[in-house]
């Protein structure tokens, strides 16, 4: 079937059936000619031939390198341009603790991570530690930093995936209530683990963690008023909706004291029905009722049950998908939970603190705030979830799950579908999931496992190449002297 593609596209090319049936043959695909040099292709096919498939194959490709030359010249260009903006840092400048430390430890060959720095520096401050022993701190936790340090070659994968997979076994498949909140429900366990590594798009109890500005953080009635504005208000819970039989119109009575708790006025709910399509009629406001006059030709039975559904599903307020906002104390501030989540909208709002502020869906914040606090949300979910099960799991096994699902800019499960399914190994791949599927297509199309990394090398029962077995002693005898 392959051989049969080549020689078609060949003869499309304009090569005689002869020639692309030999090339074909020789098991050349469209790609190795086009990538081929004309020497290769002289030495396949004879000078004249090999000449003739050059120029008619290679020709196309000639183009493409000119545009993407051309694409190339217009990106240096932007950049050029781009110098000239004024890019903010994106890390917190160090302080002068922080400085010292650095100084300490490069008059000692110290190698710290600036992280390590910095968290050693607030530390300081915090304990107000004399300067005389920073010195000797930094010694300890050089000590520690040293004893922790992944030997060359060891097996980082397998140790975290055992790390977390033991004890994920013991983890239980429930939907916990939130933080003693009877309202808000949130699933934990092992259905939310598995949720974070698969990157569901949607998690099955998405909820948000809404924090006020500092200004606003001990306000109860702001925090009041900002999860109104979050949780969706339809008319049917600030109002009654009834038919007028007598006049054949749709009546709407607005239950006042929920209107002010809501911070909704009448011409606001006004102004929403006559936005909605499917309303006919003419929104009209008698005291503190509401009508919707419909046209004569509309008043029968049938359009004004369909005018009173509409009117009640209408949103008054609030965010698409929150369903509720729970405000909960917890002594230092007020925070809002939401069950639904909207991040976009939600940090947009006045009172919202955009610094704290974050959604229990990794792929949301992807969306929202990039790859970085994706990576950070997928480190926090698995570390809460496991911590929840009162599991203990070191979190640089699940700092390496979240950097290999976010390495390459976006955010891919782990599974068929996403790095699992990209391993160049038949064999790793089939041992994952659907093993006869990924065996029988590898034997299609001819795959070849060079049995490189370490479950394959496990399935064929020889020594894989990580540790030990990474090394090759070789020893060269002295030749006798003459």
């Amino acid at each position: 079937m392959a051989q049969k593609d080549t020689i078609n596209a060949l003869i499309r090319r304009g090569v005689d059936e002869d020639t692309a049936t030999k090339l074909a043959e020789k098991n050349y695909l469209l790609g190795d000619i086009q990538s081929a040099s004309k020497k290769e292709l002289i030495k396949e096919l004879g000078k004249k031939k090999g000449e003739d498939v050059y120029k008619k194959v290679s020709k196309g490709k000639k183009k493409k390198k000119s545009r993407t030359k051309k694409k190339k010249d217009k990106k240096k260009k932007t950049k050029k341009e781009l110098k000239e903006l004024e890019i903010p840092d994106k890390i917190a400048p160090l302080g002068d603790i922080a400085k010292k430390l650095i100084e300490i430890c490069d008059e000692k060959g110290h190698e710290l991570p600036r992280k390590t720095i910095q968290d050693a520096a607030d530390k300081i401050k915090e304990i107000e530690l004399p300067e005389e022993d920073y010195e000797l701190m930094l010694d300890l936790i050089m000590d520690r930093f040293e004893s922790r340090r992944v030997d060359p070659m060891e097996s980082v994968g397998i140790v975290g995936a055992q790390s977390i997979g033991e004890p994920g076994t013991q983890m239980t498949m429930k939907t916990f209530h939130y933080a003693g909140v009877a309202e808000v429900n949130v699933t934990q366990g092992l259905p939310r683990m598995i949720e974070v590594v698969d990157a569901r798009k949607v998690p099955s109890t998405p909820m948000m963690e809404v924090h006020l500005i500092e200004e606003f953080k001990h306000d109860r009635e702001k925090a009041k008023r900002l999860a109104s504005d979050l949780e969706v208000t339809n008319l049917i819970d600030v109002a009654d909706v009834e038919i007028d039989m007598a006049d054949k119109e749709v009546v709407i009575k607005p239950d006042m004291k929920k209107l002010k708790s809501s911070n909704i006025e009448i011409e606001h709910i006004m102004d929403q029905l006559k936005g909605v399509r499917g309303i006919k009629g003419d929104v009209e406001k008698s005291g503190k009722t509401l009508k919707i006059v419909l046209p004569e030709d509309e008043k029968k039975y049938a359009s004004l049950h369909e005018t009173i559904e509409l009117a009640k599903g209408t949103k008054i307020k609030g965010l698409d998908g929150i369903n509720r906002a729970i405000i909960r104390d917890t002594g230092e501030e007020f925070i809002i939970y939401t069950e639904g989540s909207n991040l976009k909208e939600a940090l947009q709002m006045e009172l919202v603190n955009i610094e704290n502020s974050s959604s229990n869906s990794p792929v949301e914040i992807y969306n929202v705030l990039g790859v970085e606090g994706s990576r950070n949300s997928i480190i926090k979910e698995a570390l809460d979830t496991l911590n929840e099960q009162g599991l203990e799991v070191d979190v640089r096994h699940i700092m390496l799950v979240a950097d290999m699902m976010t390495n390459e800019g976006d955010i891919k499960a782990i599974g068929r579908h996403g790095i699992s399914g990209k391993k160049t190994s038949v064999l790793a791949r089939a041992a994952f999931e659907i093993t006869s599927t990924h065996l029988l297509r590898a034997a299609i199309v001819g795959e070849v496992d060079k049995l490189e990394g370490v479950t394959e090398n496990i399935i064929v029962g020889q020594p894989i190449t990580q540790g030990t077995g990474a090394i090759e002693v070789k020893y060269m005898p002295k030749k006798p002297e003459a």
